[in-house]
């Protein structure tokens, strides 16, 4: 499900039929996204990851642009020209996007992204991502990195990248760029600790 689509073995699918076939297929188990014009399953969260996605939740919220909301919630934003669509684990975005019936939601409208890692999307989530985010503007792109226990934020996008980086193991805190222009405390990040009872 990685490799791009073909009609017929000929012709590859436009973005817009990959829209339509992302909205009909059932993958019990997986979460769909379209990453440079192909499909990607990725397995759903660990229970833990929860805990971590209300934290930057709790956090953030103080520091948002007027009008904007964050959430966890599944929702798809669009990048029609890297023919891409994901499904952050946590967003922030303008309440206008969201008075929408379409379950295509505008990537650009974006203020906030976090990402966490799993061992199927990190790659994309360190390397394409950051160009997808930076192209359409949003302006702070947050990596959690839960197998190497590391945040990465990134802040000021310009053109294909971003002018800010900065990276903290889990435990420190981390500066969190404008618009936000906070700290997000990493401490309760960690993986839980396995039960030693027998």
């Amino acid at each position: 499900m990685t490799e791009r689509p073909a009609i017929s073995g000929i012709e590859p699918y436009s973005f817009e039929d990959m829209l339509d076939i992302l909205d009909e297929l059932d993958v019990p188990g997986y979460k769909a996204e379209i990453v440079r014009g192909g499909f990607v399953l990725s397995p759903w969260s660990k229970g833990y990851y929860h805990r971590v996605m209300e934290q930057v939740c709790e956090q953030l919220k103080p520091y948002l642009p007027e009008g904007h909301h964050i959430s966890c919630g599944p929702f798809l934003y669009v990048f029609p020209g890297d023919a891409c669509a994901y499904g952050p684990d946590v967003h922030a975005a303008h309440e206008q996007v969201f008075e929408t019936e379409s379950n295509r939601l505008d990537g650009e409208a974006l203020s906030f992204v976090a990402e966490l890692t799993s061992p199927s999307t990190r790659n994309d989530d360190l390397t394409g991502k950051v160009e997808v985010y930076a192209g359409a503007g949003v302006p702070v792109y947050l990596i959690l990195d839960m197998q190497q226990q590391e945040a990465t934020v990134y802040g000021s996008p310009s053109a294909k990248e971003y002018q800010i980086r900065i990276k903290k193991p889990f435990g420190e805190r981390l500066p969190i760029p404008d618009p936000f222009g906070c700290i997000l405390d990493t401490s309760q990040f960690h993986r839980p600790k396995k039960n030693t009872q027998s």
